[in-house]
């Protein structure tokens, strides 16, 4: 059994780690990929294949103090308006590169707060998406649904245009909490927007909740769970609070005296993890929970399971368009990322182009390190059949990398001639382990915690 100190002593409390959403992560993309790049890595998409399309919409009524996304405020739809208009022209820029035949396996929209925008709105996005691909079968269309800004007209524009997966974000009942973090979301008013969003026929509900929040204690966590379960949510991600507010400005808005330190904040997420496992949840990951008929629970058992830009998913293709201000597409060639200012990203449209500002084009053993750090991610074990006949990797390299990397986490990893194993109590340090495989500078670079 690991003990605390032991998990200390590797660094689990203190080290700075990606989330490996990607690999390389979005730190470490330049502007060596450009719009050019962008447009040949979209018509290089195989004829009558799929993609899964994000919609970013970056505008918030209120910005809450926790978030480090990239958003801004507005009092006023004026500037959304304007955003939904050139999201709309991006779209009509990808439908003239996109190859003939080209299906939809996912559509999301997120944010910020995609709810925000108008009925009108809503339609004219979803006609504007429908011009430039249909849906393949058994696609998923999601949003991310904020209950502080949401209403049964906005739900049935997005019932009607296909939407099938619904994914709120709760962080934490507690009024303390909320009132701390800049979040106000009573109880009552989630649940009057679940069951909206279950009386439109909606057949997946996502919810998100945060560990690590300040003045949050085990008792608290608990409650916050156990009414979350009360709706039932098909997936649950139990993210960790990213305190960087050198970064995120409007963190400083959180004292950081209120914080649980790092013991308390694996104390935090191993209560409602076992919440989560006693209600018969299936672990995903490291930090998602699905009901066990839920796609993530199946792509879990059936060797599926992989990680993108939202977190763990079941969608098998391999390109990922991101429109909108500063999101991220990935491609078998690589990432690429448009610009971070909406102003920025309008003019690049407005112009006539992408607006691709930086990303990554994958060289060396990029593509074998990435594979093995999803694998570590999605399934806390590599497989050396897959990365020998898929990646080119050697038996005798990957054993000798395996050993080297299980003598730095004091062998408490399994090495065999399968792959890398992490022991279930050994998971905590999964992003760590993961970060051994990184070829690039990461130990330098300010991420959230490891855990």
């Amino acid at each position: 059994m690991i003990t605390r100190t032991q998990l200390s002593r590797l660094g689990l409390f203190d080290a700075k780690v990606p989330r490996y959403t990607s690999y390389p992560t979005a730190p470490h993309f330049s502007d060596s990929v450009s719009a050019q790049d962008f447009t040949s890595w979209i018509e290089a998409i195989p004829a009558n294949g799929t993609v899964s399309l994000y919609l970013h919409v970056p505008f918030c009524r209120r910005l809450c103090w926790f978030c480090a996304c990239r958003t801004q405020g507005t009092t006023t739809l004026s500037p959304v308006a304007g955003y939904v208009e050139t999201l709309m022209a991006e779209l009509e820029l990808l439908k003239a590169h996109l190859p003939r035949g080209v299906k939809l396996s996912r559509l999301h929209w997120g944010g910020g707060t995609p709810t925000l925008l108008t009925p009108d709105m809503m339609r004219a996005l979803l006609d504007k998406v429908r011009e430039v691909a249909d849906f393949a079968e058994n696609a998923e269309f999601s949003v991310e649904i904020d209950p502080n800004e949401i209403d049964g007209e906005r739900l049935d524009v997005l019932a009607a245009g296909g939407m099938n997966r619904a994914s709120i974000g709760v962080q934490d009942f507690n009024a303390q909490i909320q009132e701390t973090i800049g979040r106000p979301q009573s109880f009552e008013i989630t649940r009057n927007a679940v069951e909206m969003i279950r009386a439109r026929g909606v057949a997946s509900l996502n919810a998100d909740i945060l560990f690590g929040l300040p003045h949050q204690t085990r008792e608290r966590i608990t409650e916050t769970v156990q009414k979350l379960l009360s709706f039932a949510p098909d997936r649950v991600a139990l993210y960790g609070y990213a305190h960087v507010p050198w970064m995120a400005k409007r963190q400083q808005m959180i004292p950081s005296d209120a914080l649980p330190s790092p013991e308390d904040r694996l104390a935090l997420f191993e209560t409602a993890r076992r919440l989560f496992a006693w209600d018969g949840y299936a672990e995903i990951g490291i930090d998602h929970f699905a009901a066990p008929d839920d796609g993530l629970a199946i792509a879990q058992k059936t060797g599926k399971l992989r990680r993108n830009f939202q977190g763990y998913t079941d969608d098998t293709s391999e390109v990922l368009i991101g429109l909108g201000a500063s999101s991220i597409s990935r491609f078998p060639q690589g990432y690429a990322q448009n610009v971070s200012s909406t102003s920025a990203y309008q003019g690049a449209v407005r112009d006539g182009g992408f607006a691709t500002a930086r990303g990554h084009a994958f060289r060396g053993d990029d593509r074998l390190r990435a594979r093995m750090i999803e694998m570590l991610m999605c399934d806390f074990h590599t497989r050396n059949d897959e990365l020998v006949r898929s990646y080119g990797a050697e038996h005798e390299a990957l054993a000798a990398i395996y050993a080297k990397v299980n003598d730095a986490f004091d062998g408490l990893l399994r090495v065999s001639g399968e792959g890398l194993f992490i022991p279930q109590d050994a998971r905590p340090l999964t992003r760590l382990v993961a970060r051994a495989f990184d070829s690039y500078d990461t130990a330098k670079a300010k991420h959230s915690s490891a855990i």
